[in-house]
């Protein structure tokens, strides 16, 4: 009969022993936390914070995008417990990593939900833990963009997208297809220093951001792409954004937005595991909505996404330590 691991208790999200190691517990059964960390709201000695911002106010096509980090939790479970592929390691020997839950705002009043977004950001961001925040819809990165740029200054941008989301914005929409144009006019992201992967749609301006279209990344290939970030974004700070339908809608259907022609949850992946190089400061997976997914494909996609920014960052970190 085997024993009870007193280190890894079952329900590790709240009876853990520790904020570092893997979890034992079966995929299909506990508490739901991104990749089973410890809920909590204490944020002494976290070199990371998991978030959740249930948010699709800001839609133009299906909702749906609020169920996002439910669903990136649950299909998470299964990542935690072996070496994580590709990186052939545990992150968490390296990172103390904590679910904070879901961000709290009024859903009654969504003109004020990006101010109490950006305001507990600020409150994660001052302890200087890396924030991973968990979509909602791609509004809810203006306000994760605002709070960043506060404590680092004007950022550069790298955005897996179908859309180039540079509509224009008066400066008080909740448009998820305007946010960029936002932190453009406001000098929130540093326009020379940013790229845009994936597009597959047009919009009137691209506010002086590089843009590789879905054709262009089937013509230059992982590496071609990959040079071409890391020549757009040099040593910059950097913060990330992955907008799950920068996928086909065959490798994620359940996202607001589907649009045909785009990357393979593979090249992503593969673009993604190569950009540990750059200073990436923050980073959030959006958008996924899966009321319109059969089998968990886009939220295992979403998780997969979340868990290579904890991979690269655990891989800094024990460069730094090692």
């Amino acid at each position: 009969m085997s024993a009870v691991n007193d280190d890894r208790p079952p329900e590790n999200a709240f009876a853990g022993g520790s904020l570092y190691g893997g979890s034992f517990e079966p995929a299909y059964a506990g508490i739901l936390s991104f990749m089973r960390r410890r809920l909590s709201r204490d944020l002494a000695s976290v070199d990371a914070v998991v978030w959740g911002i249930p948010f699709d106010s800001a839609v133009t096509n299906r909702p749906g995008a609020r169920f996002g980090p439910q669903a990136i939790r649950r299909a998470s479970a299964i990542l935690c417990g072996d070496p994580q592929y590709p990186f052939n390691a545990d992150p968490f020997e390296h990172l103390a990593v904590i679910d904070w839950g879901d961000c709290a705002f009024d859903q009654g009043y969504p003109m004020e939900a990006a101010a109490a977004m950006r305001a507990q950001a600020e409150t994660i961001l001052a302890s200087g833990a890396f924030l991973l925040t968990l979509g909602g819809d791609h509004f809810v990165t203006w306000p994760m963009l605002a709070a960043h740029a506060a404590r680092h200054g004007p950022l550069a941008m790298v955005q897996f997208d179908a859309h180039q989301d540079t509509w224009d914005d008066d400066g008080g929409r909740i448009d998820h297809g305007s946010f960029v144009a936002r932190a453009a006019k406001d000098g929130i992201i540093d326009v020379t220093r940013s790229i845009q992967l994936g597009i597959r749609t047009h919009a009137p301006d691209d506010c002086g951001i590089e843009i590789l279209t879905g054709e262009d990344v089937g013509t230059l290939g992982v590496a071609g792409v990959v040079e071409r970030i890391k020549a757009r974004v040099g040593d910059a700070k950097t913060y990330v954004t992955f907008d799950i339908d920068c996928l086909d809608p065959a490798f994620a259907p359940g996202t607001g937005t589907p649009v045909s022609g785009g990357l393979t949850s593979r090249e992503a992946l593969m673009i993604l595991r190569r950009l540990g190089g750059l200073d990436i400061v923050g980073a959030d997976v959006v958008e996924v909505a899966p009321a319109y997914d059969h089998a968990d494909i886009t939220a295992v996609a979403g998780s997969t996404v979340a868990q290579y920014y904890l991979g690269l960052l655990a891989e800094r970190r024990g460069r730094r330590t090692g």
